[in-house]
């Protein structure tokens, strides 16, 4: 998509999340088994078909690219919405075409384009992403996968091991699923356990590149999140502080918030311009990808982290409710701070 292209396509985007994605329909959705609210993931797939953007044209996709659907990563940070976008649409639908196995992806992603099946990509070990979890012996797959996106809704799921890519499914044989408790109440995890469960390989590619561009993918697309989610922070702080009256006047025209503030909007819009930067690297595989994805890790995580902190203090006694989102945006702050780890800076070949 052009530039103006692919701001009126945020624009689409945010409207319906506008409309749809509210914080009530967000809390009524953490109270559920699915953890999200399926008529919102049907409208996204169905009206805007954001399932559908990175997926090529062949396959039943919008033939758009990994750009467009990070935007959408990004929209849906701002509202925290549980759909999965990042771990079907994105993890999901990358590590198909990754793999690079045209039956595959023949068979797999029409449905994955469309939202009528969700994927689930099963990686990290007990000491999370940087090691496997699973091994596979004999076309069988053992062990765990821990941290799973949507592990305990989907249906399809793809693990890597370093062997490579596998398929399998949620109710095959020597495949048990148990939701895990997290940290952030708006987004749903499950440890997968597999017990020589059968499964397919997809795909003959090198595992450790495949691993690689999967990590890249990913911290990019939690960069892309991250500045989605402190852009709404920033926002609901300066509005509280125009609205809340003390001393006579309205808290945020006293010049020490209005110092605080304006240092949240610098952090903001540098980590917009590290996500932006990383998104076209990591979607375009150039040679500066690896350090573009990392740069934009570190950075938007401490951004984010930051912003979240400030709109905590700037909302004063309030923010710490239950009732208000502020400790909602915190909690997914600490979070996404941990998910997918954070590695070590790639080296320059």
């Amino acid at each position: 998509m052009s530039s103006d292209e692919l701001l009126e396509f945020r624009t689409s985007v945010r409207a319906l999340l506008g409309k749809h994605a509210t914080p009530a329909a967000l809390r009524e959705a953490m109270d559920t088994d699915l953890g999200y609210d399926p008529k919102l993931w049907r409208m996204l797939c169905e009206q805007v078909g954001v399932a559908a953007l990175a997926v090529p044209e062949q396959w039943g996709g919008a033939g758009a690219g990994l750009v467009e659907s990070l935007m959408v990563v990004g929209e849906l940070g701002r509202t925290l919405s549980g759909v999965p976008m990042l771990g079907s649409a994105v993890l999901g639908v990358q590590a198909v075409l990754l793999a690079d196995d045209e039956q595959s992806c023949a068979r797999l992603l029409p449905d994955l384009a469309d939202g009528s099946r969700t994927a689930a990509l099963c990686w990290a070990g007990a000491d999370g992403w940087d090691s496997t979890g699973v091994g596979v012996s004999d076309g069988k797959l053992s062990g765990a996968a821990y941290y799973v996106l949507h592990g305990a809704q989907a249906d399809l799921l793809l693990v890597l091991t370093d062997d490579g890519l596998f398929e399998t499914t949620a109710d095959a044989p020597g495949v048990t699923v148990t939701a895990t408790p997290a940290l952030d109440p708006t987004r749903t995890l499950a440890t997968i356990t597999f017990t020589d469960a059968p499964a397919t390989r997809i795909g003959t590619g090198e595992p450790a590149v495949l691993r690689r561009r999967l990590r890249e993918i990913a911290w990019a697309a939690m960069a892309a999140e991250q500045v989605g989610a402190a852009r709404r922070c920033l926002e609901m702080t300066v509005e509280y502080t125009a609205s809340r009256v003390q001393f006579g006047r309205p808290i945020g025209s006293f010049q020490a918030l209005k110092h605080r503030m304006a240092d949240m909007y610098v952090l903001v819009e540098s980590a917009d311009s590290a996500a932006q930067a990383a998104a076209k690297a990591v979607a375009e595989n150039s040679p500066s990808a690896a350090e573009d994805a990392w740069v934009a890790r570190k950075h938007c995580t401490e951004a984010f982290t930051t912003v979240a902190a400030e709109t905590i203090q700037l909302h004063g006694g309030i923010a710490i409710t239950w009732e208000h989102d502020a400790h909602l945006y915190f909690k997914r702050a600490h979070a996404t701070a941990e998910l997918f780890g954070t590695g070590r800076r790639p080296v320059a070949a």
